[in-house]
């Protein structure tokens, strides 16, 4: 990719400095504090603006054993371990004394405008140098050797700072579409919830005393109870038997793209928690609650122990028992049995205790028949928004990385006032 005859060709560490650490001298969890200094961890920096208020405080002390690491605006900050490897922000503000958790870098220009090289930085020119030399088999890691080398395209700083105001108008631009974007998507799941409670439990099933209500655990298979899965054990095994963890379910959904495999003669010890179509998984630790149907295709699959099995009983049906388990009542029901101070999760038998509408078969028909057509009309809407996003991300990312690498000239770019640009 050719850059303009007025850009110099150079790498990080010869315009700015590249700090970071690995660990804090044992630092853990019980050292933080109501307040204090902050620190920031990846999860502070993935929006557009840092957010200073949802995040960790550390002592005085703590805060002083890294001088380099305390935070000025203007610093750029590079996430470098993890799946969030890779992300960029910028400090534009400082509200108070703040520094940065281990798999942050903290990158301060002395020769670069910091808002371009926070754009260059989140290139697809720059990022597909970090995807390509990204180490660690098991959490991706990128080491400091590495982002000091990382090659920019360097304008005149005069140049940089157009660049950077352009970005930062039609970025903003874009980010505001997304968002209002993604309230359609909060609105129809909001609606989707409401749907689901009032077809699948209806005010006369909701009016009754709980005690007519029926525990989960009477509505499962006697043969094969809810129950929990296997450990995970050691590294992926490439020809073993698929394994779904509670992160796999997602969204009334079960994804199966990249399921881990154990070997077959651990799993062989676990026969009865062995998967068939038309059980559900549910998470039981993490993103408690969330449940999906087993499809064909992962049938004979295990799962481990942070997702439990349900195998719906002669007189339940199993979707009908699936959308049940998402109403916002029974969701309600599994959040007060959540514990766990780090580590959220639902133990077995309180699960077992959920209480379930009773609901004769016919009806329990009719009741999935009329919600999944809502359902499946929502879920069009969804997707068709999705996509937008999707394309604005790839719209967000290929201005970004035009605007740095030269093959648009900023001073020339037609400006799209906010009003246009609603579709993409």
């Amino acid at each position: 990719m050719s850059t303009p005859s007025t850009w110099m060709r150079t790498r990080v560490d010869r315009v700015a400095t590249v700090n970071a650490r690995i660990g804090w001298k044992a630092l853990t969890a019980s050292e933080y504090q109501p307040g204090g200094y902050v620190f920031l961890a990846t999860p502070n920096i993935k929006s557009e603006s840092i957010d200073f208020e949802n995040v960790n405080y550390i002592s005085e002390y703590r805060y002083e054993e890294s001088p380099e690491l305390k935070l000025k605006v203007g610093d750029v900050l590079l996430a470098k371990d993890g799946n969030t490897l890779g992300i960029t922000n910028v400090v534009r503000d400082l509200p108070r004394p703040t520094t940065v958790n281990g798999s942050i870098a903290v990158l301060r220009a002395f020769d670069i405008e910091p808002r371009f090289l926070r754009y260059s930085l989140a290139s697809s020119a720059t990022q597909d140098v970090i995807d390509a030399i990204k180490g660690g088999m098991g959490v991706p890691h990128l080491f400091q050797w590495d982002i000091k080398r990382l090659p920019l395209a360097l304008p005149p700083l005069e140049e940089q700072r157009r660049i950077a105001d352009f970005l930062d108008a039609e970025t903003a631009r874009i980010d505001r579409l997304a968002a209002a974007q993604q309230s359609v998507v909060s609105l129809i799941q909001e609606r989707r919830r409401r749907v689901l409670d009032d077809v699948l439990i209806p005010l006369r099933l909701r009016q009754e005393s709980p005690a007519s209500w029926r525990p989960l655990g009477y509505l499962t298979e006697y043969s094969r109870p809810i129950m929990y899965g296997i450990v995970l054990p050691g590294p992926n095994v490439e020809d073993g038997v698929p394994i779904v963890k509670g992160g796999d379910v997602a969204a009334g959904r079960l994804s199966l793209a990249r399921l881990n495999k154990t070997t077959r003669e651990i799993e062989a010890s676990y026969v009865r928690s062995r998967l068939r179509a038309g059980d559900l998984v549910i998470a039981i630790r993490g993103s408690v609650g969330e449940v999906a149907m087993v499809p064909e295709e992962v049938a004979g699959a295990n799962l481990t122990q942070d997702a439990a099995r349900i195998a719906p009983g002669p007189d339940v049906h199993g979707r009908w028992l699936e959308l049940i388990l998402q109403t916002p009542t029974l969701e309600a029901q599994i959040r007060s049995r959540i514990t766990g101070a780090t580590v959220k999760g639902i133990n077995i038998w309180d699960l077992r205790r959920v209480s379930v509408p009773q609901v004769n078969f016919e009806d329990q028909l009719r009741a999935v028949k009329q919600a999944d057509v809502t359902l499946a009309v929502m879920s069009d809407l969804t997707s068709a928004t999705e996509h937008q996003l999707i394309l604005l991300a790839e719209r967000r990312q290929a201005l970004i990385t035009a605007a740095v690498t030269g093959q648009i000239d900023v001073t020339t770019a037609r400006r799209v006032p906010p009003s246009e640009g609603a579709s993409v």
